[in-house]
Formats: structure tokens, C-alpha cells, sequence
């Protein structure tokens, strides 16, 4: 009786604290980037409560058959030396699941790296995407406009987000259309993404950048193509010029509400995209530099000596 009472009031628990918590955004996708991790993160759940439900099944099992008074006084257990079949089991069933979780790992790596799926024969739209502390500016080149703190996107459209931060590190993550990437200083990451339904989602930085990271969001709303044009066309007719010196201010550590321009912060401050080549680039670029130099040197010194044997 006291145990039904206790497994009562843990399961009571349980569904108190669970009705108090908001749905998991994760899990509720609106792009196929997204679908897939959730399908991944489903997959794992499932496999960890069968695992936990299996070991607690057992182990009241055990409990309830292996009691001490449901045995007699003199009983004695077996030696036993091991069972093969049990050890088996034991290392085998680990092995199963690492090797099915690594199989969709891999799958899910190269799904959500490459364009999005059944978007293959469509034009992206290519958005810059950087933060600064502690804010997002997102720069679409094609229409010449940016926006600092929100982001409007078309449905039914591959989404092709370049990466890269005026400072610290910062993760770039909108949990209904798909996982989270780095964006990073002096480096530019690619980020495929699509939305399939319309509506408003919430966009964040997942990696702390100091004490302004709570607050490091940004709002993203997904609309149709028409009212995507009709969005671009009204900035270009009602929003003031990005300037340099505008830009600078902007990247003051701070908190920001929403802006639009006109222009693009890539027109005098361009993304670091020269840098994934690596060292060889930068090494190259200073060979190349000392090498128009030296030439520069022998040709002045050149038409020194010529002038000298003249006269």
C-alpha cells in the first residue's frame, strides 16, 4: 500500500511539473533542416526510455522475485563463474545503439550541410549574418537593404546564411528551421536553412559572449515571396542610408531594438570571406607584396644608373 502511494505521488509530481513547462520549439519544426533534428532527437528519446524502461522493469523484477522472504531461511546462492549469454548481451546491446546513432549522425551531417531538400533547383537568398555584443545584423546584398535585430525571410525559398562576428564567437540558431552554427571572427561559415510555413520564430545566440548574451536575440518571420517583395521595396523607399560612421555606432557593446537600412555595412566594411583560404592566402598576399616592393626597388635603382651613365 505504501508503495502504490509513493508511485502515485511521484507520477502526480511528475504531470504537476511537466504541465508548467512551455512546448520544446526543437520539436516543433516549420523547415525540412529542422524535421530532420527533430527526427534525430525523437530517435534518440525513444531509444534512451526503452533503455530505461527495460533496466527498471528488470530491476523491479529482481526486486519482487529475488526478495529475502521469498526464500527459504537456508538458502544459499550458486557459484556461478559468468554467463556468456548475459555478458553478450551486456556489450553487444551497447554496441547496436552506438553504431545506429553513428549511422544517423553521418546521414544527418551531410543532409544539413548541403541545400535543402527539394529546394535543389531554386536561387537562395543570401543573407550576411553577424553579430556584435550584443546584437545581429543581417545584410541582404541581392536587395540592398540590413536589419539589425530581425529578420524577414520568404517561404518556400533555400536560405544560404553567411556567418561571422565583429567579436567574440556567437552561435547562430533558429530552433524551427534548423541547428545552431558558429559565427566567427575573421572566418565566414555557411549555414543552409529553409522555412515552409509562415509565421514568427525566435532566433538566438547559443554560445555565451559575455554578460549582454541573455539578451542576444532576434526575431525572424517567415512570409510569402509577394510579401517578401513588397517588405525590400518599402525599405528602399522609407529607410535612411547605412553609413560607416552609423555602422561604427552600431557595433558599440549594447542592446538594440529593431533597425532597417538602406545599404549594406558590406559595401565599406566587407565579410571576412578571403580568410577561409587560410594561411597560404595571407602568406601569399605578403610574398606577392615583397615581391612588388623588391621589383619596385630594382626598377627605381635601375633608372638611377641608367640616368648616371646618360650623363
Amino acid at each position: 500500500m505504501k508503495l502504490k502511494l509513493a508511485l502515485f505521488a511521484v507520477m502526480m509530481f511528475g504531470l504537476t511539473v511537466l504541465t508548467g513547462c512551455e512546448p520544446l520549439t526543437v520539436l516543433d519544426p516549420k523547415g525540412p533542416m529542422a524535421e530532420r533534428l527533430a527526427s534525430d532527437i525523437m530517435l534518440t528519446m525513444l531509444m534512451m526510455a526503452g533503455i530505461v524502461i527495460a533496466v527498471f522493469a528488470m530491476l523491479l523484477f529482481m526486486l519482487v522475485k529475488y526478495r529475502a522472504s521469498n526464500q527459504p531461511a537456508d538458502y544459499e546462492p550458486p557459484h556461478i563463474e559468468g554467463n556468456p549469454w548475459v555478458e553478450g548481451i551486456l556489450v553487444g546491446i551497447p554496441i547496436i545503439i552506438v553504431a545506429i546513432l553513428s549511422v544517423v549522425s553521418v546521414q544527418s551531417n551531410y543532409i544539413v550541410e548541403s541545400a535543402p531538400t527539394g529546394y535543389e533547383d531554386k536561387e537562395p537568398l543570401v543573407v550576411y549574418a553577424s553579430s556584435s555584443d550584443w546584437k545581429w545584423h543581417f545584410s541582404y546584398p541581392e536587395e540592398g537593404i540590413e536589419t539589425v535585430n530581425y529578420l524577414y525571410v520568404p517561404t518556400d525559398r533555400p536560405l544560404e546564411f553567411r556567418l561571422y562576428s565583429h567579436g567574440p564567437i556567437t552561435s547562430f540558431w533558429i530552433p524551427q528551421l534548423g541547428g545552431q552554427k558558429y559565427a566567427m571572427n575573421a572566418h565566414v561559415t555557411t549555414l543552409h536553412l529553409a522555412a515552409d510555413v509562415e509565421g514568427e520564430y525566435m532566433g538566438r545566440n547559443a554560445n555565451f559572449s559575455g554578460e549582454g548574451f541573455a539578451e542576444n536575440k532576434f526575431d525572424v518571420t517567415a512570409m510569402s515571396q509577394e510579401e517578401f517583395d513588397e517588405w525590400v521595396d518599402e525599405v528602399k523607399d522609407t529607410a535612411d542610408p547605412l553609413t560607416e560612421k552609423k555602422f561604427e555606432e552600431l557595433l558599440e557593446p549594447g542592446h538594440l531594438g529593431r533597425m532597417t537600412f538602406t545599404g549594406t555595412h558590406l559595401e565599406f566594411s566587407p565579410a571576412p570571406e578571403h580568410h577561409e583560404k587560410g594561411d597560404k592566402y595571407k602568406d601569399g598576399h605578403e610574398d606577392k607584396k615583397k615581391h612588388d616592393n623588391h621589383s619596385a626597388s630594382k626598377k627605381e635603382s635601375s633608372e638611377k644608373e641608367h640616368m648616371n651613365h646618360n650623363e
